[in-house]
């Protein structure tokens, strides 16, 4: 007999990090279905960025087919340094059979009016997705600088959807010294994890880390890199499955191996 997810969750109070994912065969339907990608870093010296790109929009297309997919999420470094190379990193992921949003990283050295002009929205930036929300904050600049976030503009955004059932949040850099590429940005911090509708926040940048941190009972996501000269021995992409229970789990996607790991189980 199958546990309703609901269910299943009472039975793991203790342990939100599970080392592979609860089955996918589920009497919960998915309300949301989205993928988080990292540092693409389209044409860096010496890597193969193209086919970087080409995997990953294969991948990606396959599981719209095969499990449903409602957006791609590519939190920072799309391009490597050079301005010129970001429409060339957009035309390699018009293939993609999904609608997907970026964040701009410190790789991502376009000013902000090219950043708007490219894609059609600001660097801080955000959308809703029936009773989600998801917000994309900058946490750099036309210089490549290590930024925390505008917190006045993250407060006013974190206020506007409140009422929404949950919000996940975007920071190419983690605003916190757990890793040696982070940023102290405790006001940040103290913000998102007192905000109760608040689900988790997700980060690029560490090309190495794959797993999660917990502050303040509220977990801050990795996802390696799917591009770029290091880190994980894989390139891979982190999903999140969001029931319409409210319940929801995120784990991190190995196409090429052992494919997932790093489950971790949320709560409604």
């Amino acid at each position: 007999m199958q546990l309703a997810r609901r269910d299943l969750l009472k039975l793991l109070p203790a342990l939100p990090w599970l080392s592979t994912s609860i089955p996918s065969i589920r009497p919960v339907p998915f309300a949301l279905r989205f993928v988080v990608a990292s540092d693409g870093h389209y044409g860096q010296p010496q890597t193969d960025f193209e086919k970087f790109h080409s995997d990953l929009v294969r991948w990606l297309n396959q599981e719209k087919l095969q499990k449903g997919l409602d957006f791609v999420i590519f939190n920072g470094d799309i391009i490597h340094d050079e301005p010129t190379l970001l429409y060339d990193a957009k035309t390699a992921l018009r293939s993609l059979t999904i609608p997907f949003f970026v964040t701009r990283g410190n790789h991502d050295r376009v000013g902000a009016d090219v950043w708007e002009g490219t894609w059609g929205y600001p660097p801080n930036h955000s959308f809703a997705r029936g009773e989600y929300a998801f917000i994309l904050g900058d946490t750099s600049n036309e210089k490549g600088e290590y930024l925390c976030p505008d917190v006045s503009w993250l407060r006013g955004e974190l206020a506007k959807y409140s009422s929404k059932k949950g919000i996940f949040v975007f920071l190419h850099i983690t605003p916190a010294k757990w890793t040696d590429n982070g940023v102290d940005c405790q006001e940040v911090r103290e913000l998102l994890e007192k905000t109760p509708n608040v689900k988790a926040m997700f980060h690029g940048h560490d090309h190495n880390e794959d797993g999660g941190k917990m502050s303040g009972e509220k977990p801050y996501f990795f996802d390696g890199h799917f591009g770029g000269s290091w880190g994980t021995t894989y390139k891979g992409y982190r999903v999140v499955e969001v029931y319409e229970d409210g319940t929801w789990q995120s784990y991190q996607y190995n196409p090429t191996a052992a494919p997932i790991i790093n489950t971790f189980v949320g709560k409604s």
